[in-house]
């Protein structure tokens, strides 16, 4: 598959789910009163929102011009650190969430370190003998099933919460 064909149905995929997390927030209104559960669902939308957004700038910058994608994928790796590292201290004292996946957390922003150092020095990717942008790809393909995994334990752990309050 052509590089450019799999970041536009990346991003295209990645902004529906965005949008299908979307609906699934507006039914559970609740969710969005108490700050735990308002920073684990921010978490699940930047899960999907940095993707797709780091896609759109592959687009524009492809294999013509990669300094586009590579300052873009820097830049919104290091929001993704950051923003990943302050949902794991906000949580580590009062875990919402308890479950395998949210425990190891601290992969999604290993992942988005490696993204951030791939696209500064992206020579480092050349013993695997793929472009960097390929590289990235695959990088933004764990983010997505990671995130993915996030909400789905999410979605279980919230869902036995009522039966766990009676």
């Amino acid at each position: 598959m052509d590089v450019s064909t799999f970041y536009a149905l990346f991003s295209a995929t990645c902004f529906t789910l965005l949008g299908l997390w979307w609906g699934v927030v507006q039914r559970h209104e609740d969710w969005l009163r108490e700050p735990g559960m308002r920073s684990i669902v921010g978490g699940v939308y930047l899960g999907f929102l940095l993707p797709a957004l780091m896609g759109l700038f592959a687009q524009v910058g492809g294999t013509e011009t990669p300094q586009i994608w590579r300052f873009s994928f820097v830049a919104v790796a290091v929001v993704g650190c950051v923003s990943t590292l302050r949902l794991l201290r906000s949580q580590a004292a009062a875990p919402v969430v308890a479950g395998p996946l949210m425990r190891h957390r601290w992969l999604v922003g290993v992942v988005y370190a490696l993204v951030a150092v791939i696209g500064a020095v992206p020579e480092l990717v050349s013993p695997l003998h793929i472009a960097p942008i390929q590289a990235e790809a695959i990088l933004l393909i764990l983010l997505v099933v990671m995130a993915h995994g996030l909400v789905w334990e999410f979605m279980v752990s919230t869902a036995r919460e009522p039966a766990n309050l009676e």
